[in-house]
């Protein structure tokens, strides 16, 4: 599990290089100053997540416990759901899409609650 949460870290922090490079580059010509700083949230937080998914990994390789692995796919889910509902929102103008992101931030909050509950009880 810890080499699967290693890769997903690693991708999606490459994705989070790519996308703002895009978003630096290419979107700030195209969108309005109020849509970019959305896209770049969602940037900001995929990077952070990214990250937090090769720390998961290596927590595995220190606490193997239930929660360590929950909190790695909160991680994941998070990335989906607050950073993709951003992508699409800075992209498309879908304004709904901000009532979902919320529960990619509560993904992100249960899965450091998860590392650190992990962490206390081995």
């Amino acid at each position: 599990m810890k080499n699967i949460f290693f890769a997903l870290g690693s991708i999606f922090s490459l994705l989070g290089v790519l996308f703002g490079a895009f978003g630096a580059h290419t979107l700030k010509k195209k969108l309005t100053p109020e849509m970019l700083d959305i896209f770049e949230v969602g940037v900001r937080y995929q990077m952070y997540h990214g990250i937090g998914l090769i720390i998961v990994a290596w927590a595995l390789s220190q606490w193997q416990h239930v929660l360590t692995t929950a909190a790695g796919w909160c991680f994941f889910a998070g990335i989906f759901i607050f950073s993709g509902s951003l992508y699409i929102l800075s992209l498309t103008d879908v304004r709904w899409l901000g009532a979902i992101t919320p529960i990619g931030g509560l993904a992100f909050i249960a899965g450091w609650g998860c590392l650190v509950i992990a962490v206390f009880q081995k």
